[in-house]
C-alpha cells in the first residue's frame, strides 16, 4: 500500500501546494542574493541527517554559535545538534527520557529537546519550511518584500531568525500577553512588533492585525500563517517524525512497542510527525492535547488560558483530524505548578529525596511551560491505555525554562519565595495526580466533528473554500501528497543552491561579512 501511495504522490504533486516556480524574475534576484551573502539551503534530508552536510559547512559552523545571525545556522535546523552554545556539531537526537520517579507510569517516555536548536525552540523548523518553500520558488523576493510571522510567540522567533539569515526583513505580529523574552529577542535583532491586545486565546486579533497590515503595505508584504502553511507540518513530517522513528529504533528491544505519540495542538504543525510514524507504526495512537481551560475540541468551547504557545479556539487548517486518536485537556495551573517544582531550588532538592537521578534534575530546565503540557499529557495517555514497560511514547519539549524566567520572577513576587511546602503539593497535586479525566477517545464521528469547526474559523473568516475543506476530509491522498512535497523541495533547494554558486564563480562576488554589515539585516 504504500509504495502505491508514494507513486500517486509522484504523480499527482500538483494537487499539493505547487512546487512549480512561481516568478523566474523573482528567483534569480532571490539567487544573486544569495550569491552575494554565501547563503546556502539546506535540504530536509540533510536537516534530518546532518551526516550528509558538506564539510566546508561544519568547518564553518565550528566557529559559530547557536544563536548567531550566520546562514550557516541554517544547518542546524535539526534535532541533532550538539548541545553547546558556541562551535557545536552533530550527534544523535537530543533527548531525555522521564523515569517512573517522575512520570509515575512504566511506559518509557521519550522527549525531543528543542532547547538545542537555533532560539531554543523547535519553531524554527517550523518557520524554515513556509520560508523557504517560497524563496526557492520565486514567491518571495527578500529584495523588495518583507515576511509577517503571526503567531503567539515561538513561530515568530523562529520566523524572524530564519528570515535574518536569509536576508530578509520581518514582521512579528503576536499578543501583548506572551512572556517578556520573546519580546526582548525580537527587539535585539531588529523585527518590527506589532502588539495585540490579547492573550494566548485570542487568535482572532492576531489575524485582524494581520490582515490590516497587508491592507497597508500590499505586495511588499508576503504572509507565512503558521496555521495554513502546510510546509509547517511538512517539516514535522519531514524531519522530527523521522527522527523519532529513528531514535526508537535505537532505544528499543525486541520486546518493545511504538504505542503513541502526545502532542498539544498548537498550529498543529508538530503533529505532522504522526502522518509519518502512523505510516511506520500502524497501530499507534495519537493524542493532541489543549489546555483544559480552553477546551476547543473536547467541548467546543473557549476561554483564556496560561499554557503559551499551544493554541485555543479554533482548528488550523493544516491539522489533520482524521489522524488523531485521542484528546487530552491539560491543566494551565498543574504546569504553572510544575514549572515551579522543576526550577526552583526547594523543588529540585524535593525530587532528589524522591529518587529522581541528579543529572536529571539538573536538566529539567529544558522544560518550558507548553514542554510540561506535553508530558503531562503524555503521562494522562500512558494511565488511559494502560501501558506497560516495554511501551513507548514520544513527545517534545517545545523549548526552555530559560524563556519563561520573567514568569518565574512574577510568581514569586505574587505568591511568595517557594518552599518546601509548594514543592511536596505540586509534586503530588500536580503531577503524580493525572488521571483519565478530560479525556475522549476520537470516533470516525467524533473525528468528522472537531474537523468541521474548521468551517467557522477558515470559511467564514479568512476565505477558504468549502471544497477544499471537504477535500480534506474526503481525498485519501490530500495530506500525504503535501507531507511529500519536501522531497521535491530537496530537489529545488540542490538547484537553488548550485545556480547560488555558478553565479558566485562568474562573477567573482565577495566574501559577505555579517559583522560588517549586520546593520544591511535590520
Amino acid at each position: 500500500m504504500l509504495s502505491f501511495l508514494a507513486k500517486k504522490t509522484t504523480k499527482n504533486y500538483l494537487r499539493g501546494f505547487s512546487t512549480n516556480i512561481i516568478s523566474e524574475q523573482v528567483l534569480q534576484r532571490t539567487i544573486q542574493r544569495c550569491s552575494e551573502r554565501n547563503i546556502v539551503i539546506p535540504t530536509y534530508d540533510e536537516m534530518f541527517n546532518p551526516q550528509l552536510i558538506p564539510n566546508d559547512i561544519k568547518n564553518d559552523l565550528s566557529n559559530i554559535g547557536l544563536w548567531d545571525i550566520n546562514p550557516r545556522n541554517l544547518f542546524r535546523v535539526t534535532w541533532k545538534n550538539e548541545p553547546t552554545e558556541f562551535g557545536g556539531g552533530f550527534g544523535g537526537a537530543n533527548y531525555i527520557e522521564i523515569p517512573k520517579e517522575l512520570s509515575g507510569v512504566d511506559a518509557r517516555i521519550i522527549v525531543l529537546l528543542g532547547k538545542y536548536l537555533p532560539t531554543g525552540s523547535h519553531k524554527v523548523g517550523a518557520s524554515f519550511g513556509p520560508i523557504v518553500e517560497k524563496l526557492v520558488r520565486g514567491g518571495f523576493d527578500p529584495t523588495t518584500q518583507k515576511a509577517l510571522w503571526p503567531s503567539t510567540g515561538n513561530y515568530c522567533r523562529g520566523g524572524a531568525f530564519n528570515s535574518e539569515l536569509l536576508g530578509c526583513k520581518s514582521l512579528a505580529v503576536m499578543p501583548e500577553g506572551m512572556s517578556q523574552e520573546r519580546f526582548d529577542w525580537l527587539e535585539s535583532i531588529g523585527s518590527e512588533i506589532y502588539r495585540t491586545k490579547s492573550t494566548e486565546s485570542n487568535i482572532k486579533e492576531i489575524f485582524t492585525k494581520m490582515h490590516q497590515l497587508e491592507k497597508e503595505m500590499g505586495d511588499s508584504l508576503v504572509v507565512l500563517n503558521q496555521f495554513t502553511e502546510f510546509a509547517n507540518p511538512m517539516w514535522h513530517y519531514a524531519v522530527t517524525g523521522r527522527t523519532m522513528e529513528e531514535l526508537y529504533n535505537q532505544l528499543a528491544t525486541p520486546r518493545s512497542n511504538f504505542k503513541g505519540l502526545f502532542l498539544n495542538q498548537g498550529s498543529g504543525g508538530t503533529l505532522g510527525s504522526s502522518m509519518y510514524l502512523h505510516q511506520k507504526f500502524p497501530n499507534m495512537k495519537t493524542a493532541c492535547g489543549e489546555a483544559l481551560q480552553c477546551p476547543t475540541l473536547l467541548e467546543n468551547g473557549y476561554g483564556k488560558h496560561r499554557i503559551e504557545g499551544i493554541g485555543d479556539t479554533y482548528v488550523p487548517w493544516i491539522l489533520n483530524m482524521k489522524d488523531m486518536d485521542l484528546l487530552v485537556g491539560i491543566d494551565d495551573q498543574d504546569c504553572v505548578d510544575l514549572l515551579r517544582l522543576f526550577n526552583e531550588k526547594p523543588g529540585q532538592e524535593f525530587l532528589l529525596k524522591k529518587g529522581v537521578e541528579k543529572s536529571l534534575v539538573d536538566r529539567l530546565s529544558v522544560f518550558g511551560i507548553s514542554s510540561i503540557g506535553n508530558l503531562l499529557g503524555a503521562i494522562k495517555f500512558a494511565k488511559y491505555y494502560e501501558m506497560k514497560k516495554d511501551d513507548f511514547i514520544f513527545t517534545v519539549a517545545t523549548d526552555s525554562a530559560a524563556l519563561y524566567q520573567s514568569r518565574l520572577q512574577s510568581f514569586n513576587q505574587k505568591l511568595g519565595g517557594y518552599t518546601q511546602e509548594n514543592a511536596i503539593s505540586h509534586y503530588y497535586g500536580s503531577l503524580m495526580k493525572q488521571n483519565i479525566q478530560y479525556m475522549q477517545e476520537l470516533s470516525y464521528y467524533e473525528k468528522k466533528r472537531c474537523h468541521h469547526l474548521k468551517y467557522f474559523t477558515w470559511v467564514e473568516q479568512e476565505g477558504k473554500s468549502v471544497k477544499e475543506l471537504d477535500q480534506q476530509w474526503d481525498d485519501d491522498y490530500y495530506w500525504t501528497e503535501r507531507m511529500e512535497e519536501y522531497k521535491n523541495l530537496n530537489h529545488l533547494i540542490r538547484s537553488f543552491n548550485q545556480r547560488s554558486k555558478d553565479l558566485k564563480k562568474s562573477f567573482s562576488i565577495p566574501k559577505y561579512s555579517y559583522k560588517e554589515n549586520e546593520a544591511a539585516f535590520h
